[in-house]
């Protein structure tokens, strides 16, 4: 080898060296603790093989990553409340300068709108055993965020199928929507498939979604969002399109689990776009290229826009059925926020024959007589509205649903309505107690 070969190999040899010692010094600059949870030996019912293997891959990935690591493996109840409360102390010790991970793989479900990790001595015969037996995923984010720290991050692979043959036939698939943005800034969460379906553990020692991750989250200078994005599209093509995982975010600072050379600046998140600007993209494209770009996005406006142009089995039906089963659990979770007799009617009118149909008209029953004080207070507001129209007519009406209108929609009238009447708006539309698009010209 000549010496001109060898000092070229040399520099290429420091320079891939450089830039991992730069990523692990990167890392380490910051606090950086993690709990990892891997439930397999459910006792009442069939043990799931995956989530120890999951949960020991992922230990080992996050401790390179830089990482001061918790196992934990087969939690009840208690130890699974103790051990998140102990994960909480730890942050609180290290400061706010902390990223704070708590990565489970396990059984989880949805209960009346609420999602429950499910420990392994649970062993219900109601749906009301589950509040009792089982752990609140917000009593898990209450606690980390009671601390300070910088970055809250929670990583999911707990849809599998309810296992549970006492309330399967009458609980929702999946999990519920949880928006990240309606609660502390710096959180991100991650789930090892959409809202409402449900996850596989896989044929293979690990799951999709964490195989998906492990792989991802490796590469240096590669960003949360970008890792995530990735591992939606890993899992959509492993399953064949039947499982695409989902995240939330609300981070105000940049994360990556193994930092490149420079990459220390957070990215400008990428500007949402309309239906039609996602059409204009995608149009001409090939389908398997399409549904990659629309998977990797991850929002309505991309799914709306293929399903328009793509028809053919097995992608489009598939963006067909993860689009409507999306609109579906935002107008459940909007029910589930107003907690009314009248928001359960109005989902029960939208989506009569569907998984959370039972749980809705159940709700929807013993809600029914409980007192509506926003209603009340609506009454003698409302009237207001009158005084900003000479004619007498409202500076509103209400559009139903339909193909322009995804749900039924309040659309002022005039874009001079002063400021009064726009609070007095908001408490009319709370008294409807149904989700609303609000939209002004």
């Amino acid at each position: 080898m000549s010496r001109y070969c060898l000092l070229n190999v040399i520099a290429a040899a420091t320079l891939l060296l450089g830039t991992q010692v730069l990523g692990v010094h990167a890392a380490r600059a910051e606090n950086r603790l993690a709990l990892v949870i891997g439930q397999s030996a459910y006792r009442s019912v069939v043990p799931l093989p995956n989530p120890a293997n999951d949960a020991k891959a992922m230990s080992k990935l996050l401790g390179d990553a830089g990482f001061d690591v918790t196992s934990a493996a087969d939690l009840s109840q208690n130890d699974m409340r103790e051990t998140v409360g102990e994960f909480a102390a730890k942050v609180a010790a290290k400061g706010p300068d902390t990223v704070a991970l708590v990565f489970y793989a396990g059984h989880g479900l949805q209960i009346d709108g609420e999602n429950f990790l499910v420990p392994v001595d649970v062993d219900p015969k109601r749906e009301t055993d589950i509040p009792l037996q089982a752990v609140r995923l917000n009593d898990i984010l209450n606690t980390l965020t009671s601390v300070p720290s910088k970055t809250r991050i929670l990583l999911l692979d707990a849809c599998r199928n309810n296992p549970f043959p006492a309330i399967n036939k009458s609980t929702g698939h999946g999990l519920a929507i949880v928006d990240a943005k309606t609660g502390a800034p710096g959180t991100f969460m991650s789930f090892s498939t959409s809202p409402g379906a449900e996850a596989e553990d896989g044929s293979g020692a690990d799951s999709p979604y964490t195989v998906a991750l492990l792989s991802a989250a490796k590469e240096p200078g590669l960003s949360i969002e970008d890792t995530f994005k990735r591992v939606r599209v890993s899992v959509n093509k492993a399953t064949e399109g039947r499982q695409t995982p989902w995240d939330s975010s609300s981070l105000t600072d940049d994360f990556r689990f193994f930092p490149g050379a420079g990459a220390t600046a957070a990215k400008p998140a990428d500007k949402k776009r309309t239906v039609d600007e996602w059409r204009s993209e995608l149009r001409g494209k090939p389908v398997e290229l399409a549904n990659e770009m629309i998977v990797a996005d991850g929002t309505d406006e991309a799914y709306e826009a293929f399903v328009g142009l793509f028809a053919q089995p097995p992608f489009g039906p598939q963006a067909r059925e993860w689009l409507d089963r999306h609109r579906k659990m935002v107008a459940w979770n909007n029910a589930v926020i107003v907690n009314t007799a009248t928001a359960y009617r109005a989902f029960l009118l939208q989506y009569p024959d569907s998984d959370l149909t039972a749980t809705a008209r159940k709700l929807e029953d013993r809600l029914r007589n409980r007192p509506n004080t926003l209603a009340s207070v609506a009454a003698a507001i409302c009237p207001i509205l009158a005084k900003f129209t000479a004619s007498g007519a409202p500076p509103f009406f209400v559009q139903k649903a339909s193909a322009c209108f995804r749900l039924p929609s309040i659309v002022w009238a005039s874009a001079a309505i002063p400021a009064p009447s726009l609070a007095a708006m908001f408490f009319c539309m709370l008294a409807m107690a149904a989700p609303f698009d609000f939209i002004q010209p």
